[in-house]
This record gives structure tokens, C-alpha cells and sequence, in this order.
């Protein structure tokens, strides 16, 4: 990896390390119990099945998926690079069998080959310094008929619908005050590492399909992310009912041959 792309990593991991503490305070990132656990949870057993399973989390954060992987029966590894996100995903967690957090780079695990029969993240494919050497990364680590999936957005271009929702929940700052655990894209410190990621611009399905293939992978599929931001909105408040429609969001699968 080059020094610059390094730099970024750094920078990267830093910034969520600060936002460890308050991490699962912003809207998009605690996962609540019953009606959005259950959407978030219906894409990962369709995909790998009721039978226990070795799954692989990277990026895990402050362990919100890991608690959906796990109650389904699998055996988790949680990954992360910020030390700061496991020792909050580790308390959350603690003394949970099967289940193992470990501190390493998604882009470059260190797992053994073929060890997982799954590979599941949530919101990171965006932030990835060399997709197409990382896409290679996780196929490796599958045994043959393992799979990945991933939930994603395009948070750098808002849809139509999205820009009027965006003005709607500025007037809300204005009238209420701004939500202070909102990363959002607006921070200046988020958008200049937007700006030095690949998918910085945007990331779009159709960007990944050609790295996916390239990486080996077989039966790529898009699902509808709508299930999931419809069961965010049961509970939420009107500011993050309208955060739910400013961004294209989607989930793919894929499979190791």
C-alpha cells in the first residue's frame, strides 16, 4: 500500500475512533430491537441459511450486526481496525461463546485462507483505499460456496427526493438545533476523507460488478435496502424519518464459486 493511501487509512481510523463513545447515539448506527432488527436481520438468513455457520465481520464498530450474526446461531469473528470500536463492541458483548473480536484491517485481514463460510459488513465497502485488491482479499478467505454480503449507499450524491428532504431536515436544525451524534456528510473532517476514497464521488452497484467478477465471485445480486429504512422509520422521529429517503441505499450478495 502507498504512503498515501496509508495516510488515509490512518486518518480514517482515527476519526471513528472518536466516535466510538457516542457512535451508537446517531441515527443509522444502533440497530433496535424488534421491527429494524428483524429487516436487517431477514437478508443475512436468507443468505447463509439457519445451519450454524462460520461467519467473518469486518468493520465491525461498536458490534450492532454482530449481535444480529450471533442471535441466529452463527459463529462470529468480529473485525475492526479501531481499537476504540472493539472495546465498546467487547463490553457490549462480553463473555458471548462464539464469538471473537479482533483488531486488523478489512482491506488486509490476515485470516487463514478458506476459513469462513460467510463474510457480512455494513457500510464499508465506501470507505475502502483498494476495492480491487480487497474484493481479491475476501474471496480468499472463503471456502468454495461461501458468500458475501454487504449493505451500502451512495452517500455522496443525495437521490431528487433526497435534496428535498435534506432542505427539510436543515430547517428542523434551524428550528430545534442541530442533532450533535449526526455524522451525516456535511462534517468537514468526514467530506475530506470522502474526497480521498475511490468512492468518494459516489458508489453505485454498478461500479462493483466488474471488481466483484474480476475477484472470482459468481451470482451477483442486488437487494432492495427499502425493508430495512421502512423499519428505521417505526420508531424514529420526523428529522430521522427524512434522513431514511436522502440516500440510495443497497444490499449485495455475491458467492465464491
Amino acid at each position: 500500500m502507498d504512503g498515501g493511501n496509508f495516510d488515509l487509512k490512518e486518518e480514517i481510523r482515527d476519526y471513528w475512533s472518536k466516535r466510538s463513545e457516542t457512535f451508537d447515539l446517531a441515527f443509522g448506527h444502533k440497530i433496535s430491537a424488534g421491527p429494524e432488527a428483524e429487516a436487517w436481520q431477514k437478508p443475512i438468513r436468507e443468505l447463509i441459511g439457519a445451519e450454524p455457520k462460520r461467519v467473518l465481520e469486518l468493520a465491525c464498530g461498536t458490534g450492532e450486526v454482530t449481535r444480529l450474526i450471533h442471535d441466529l446461531g452463527h459463529d462470529v469473528t468480529a473485525l475492526d481496525f479501531s481499537e476504540a470500536m472493539l472495546a465498546v463492541a467487547r463490553a457490549k458483548h462480553a463473555g458471548k461463546p462464539r464469538l471473537r473480536f479482533i483488531m486488523a484491517d478489512a482491506e488486509n485481514t490476515m485470516e487463514p485462507d478458506a476459513s469462513y463460510d460467510a463474510i457480512i459488513c455494513r457500510h464499508l465497502v465506501w470507505t475502502l483505499t483498494q476495492p480491487e485488491q480487497t474484493f481479491h482479499e475476501w474471496f480468499r478467505l472463503l471456502r468454495p460456496g461461501g458468500r458475501l454480503l454487504f449493505f451500502d449507499g451512495d452517500w455522496a450524491t443525495p437521490k431528487p427526493t433526497g435534496r428535498i428532504a435534506r432542505l427539510l431536515i436543515a430547517l428542523i436544525d434551524r428550528v430545534v438545533g442541530e442533532d450533535s451524534h449526526y455524522d451525516g456528510a456535511l462534517g468537514s473532517r468526514h467530506a475530506a476523507i470522502m474526497k480521498g476514497l475511490p468512492f468518494g464521488e459516489g458508489l453505485r452497484p454498478h461500479m462493483l460488478m466488474p471488481l466483484l467478477t474480476g475477484a472470482g465471485f459468481a451470482e451477483i445480486k442486488l437487494h432492495s435496502h427499502d425493508p430495512i429504512a421502512k423499519a428505521q422509520r417505526k420508531k424514529a422521529d420526523l428529522r430521522n424519518r427524512l434522513r431514511t429517503f436522502v440516500y440510495r441505499r443497497f444490499i449485495l450478495t455475491c458467492q465464491r464459486p
